[in-house]
């Protein structure tokens, strides 16, 4: 059995800004596997990674008088959200805006890196794996989400196009690549496998409840735990080669909030020959499970991630998402056999 892929979310967006080389170099020094970018358009098409399009959270943007007339309402994946977008945004102008902790409250020491990091492109991320894999002697690899597809291709900015050729230019478009290609929408998966010839294995993520939003959009009544039922595993095994689940859908949370018991989910997504990476594991309280917090109820504080990593490790995933790679690395390491 291949040993579970460490992914770091956002970067080692535990120690630093999320979505940020600095997170990103700092992950690959702490040993992850793969770097993991969300990417979203700019008004003139460019791929940048940022959690969400809206950014005013992640950035310094609201602190610029010259952007203040760009701040509006949108109707996201069915949901109303204010204020200002990369897609409102050429890349030249966010070139001027500084990023920011997003969780400051929880995360207060990632602020002392407010306003020193600029939000990457694509090409910057692919750029620097390049160099930190010639470095560190290993071939570091990246996980791109392609972030609300369907608004972006509704609004004349698709997603897909840019990424498969982007990763063509770098000469990551070829089997083998140490990328993987994960999407909340089928439909944009389909399309970068069947449509545009991307040749990197696709990871389907999945909510613990509601439904993707391009079904939603077509009408489509099916749900995430539908396509998680054995015959939906069946159905995206044709089109995809894994799925990124909510971490409570790989192990069920008590009713006191406890850590609970695995499902049955990893053992019918390798029956239908999918892998399994769950996300996300995060050190704060408020993240963890009831029985793994750290005493004195802080949400910021930190509990006993590394328990509830190798709790899913045992369960059989294929792999992890985590904020904090130093204690993902941790957890591995005691989960292999013979570690003690």
């Amino acid at each position: 059995m291949p040993e579970p892929i460490l992914i770091a979310h956002r970067g080692a967006s535990g120690a630093r800004p999320e979505h940020t080389l600095a997170a990103y170099e700092l992950a690959a020094r702490l040993g992850a596997d793969y770097l993991e970018p969300d990417l979203v358009a700019t008004a003139d098409g460019h791929l940048v990674a940022r959690h969400e399009n809206e950014i005013s959270t992640t950035t310094d943007i609201a602190d610029h008088p010259e952007f203040a007339d760009r701040a509006t309402s949108k109707v996201i994946d069915g949901h109303t959200v204010t204020g200002w977008f990369t897609e409102d945004l050429t890349l030249a102008e966010l070139r001027t805006l500084r990023c920011r902790e997003r969780l400051p409250d929880l995360r207060p020491g990632n602020t002392a890196y407010d306003g020193q990091f600029t939000v990457p492109t694509l090409e910057e991320i692919l750029d620097l794996r390049a160099r930190l894999s010639a470095e560190l002697g290993r071939d570091l690899g990246v996980y791109p989400e392609t972030k609300h597809p369907t608004h972006f291709r509704d609004i004349g900015l698709p997603l897909d196009e840019p990424l498969v050729a982007v990763l063509e230019r770098a000469g990551l478009n070829e089997d083998g690549a140490p990328v993987f290609l994960q999407s909340f929408e089928l439909g944009n998966l389909i399309h970068l496998r069947r449509d545009l010839g991307a040749r990197a294995p696709l990871v389907f993520l999945a909510e613990a409840a509601g439904a993707p939003y391009d079904f939603v959009a077509a009408q489509d009544p099916r749900t995430f735990a539908d396509l998680l039922t054995p015959a939906g595993l069946a159905e995206l095994a044709r089109w995809v080669d894994g799925i990124g689940p909510h971490k409570d859908l790989v192990i069920a949370p008590g009713a006191d909030g406890t850590l609970g018991e695995p499902t049955s989910l990893v053992t019918d997504a390798h029956e239908a020959r999918l892998v399994v990476h769950p996300w996300t594991f995060r050190r704060e309280n408020a993240f963890l499970p009831t029985d793994l917090r750290g005493a004195g109820g802080d949400p910021g504080a930190a509990g006993d991630v590394v328990a509830e990593i190798r709790a899913h490790l045992a369960a059989g995933v294929d792999g992890f998402f985590t904020d904090h790679t130093d204690l993902g690395v941790q957890a591995r390491a005691q989960a292999q056999p013979g570690s003690g």
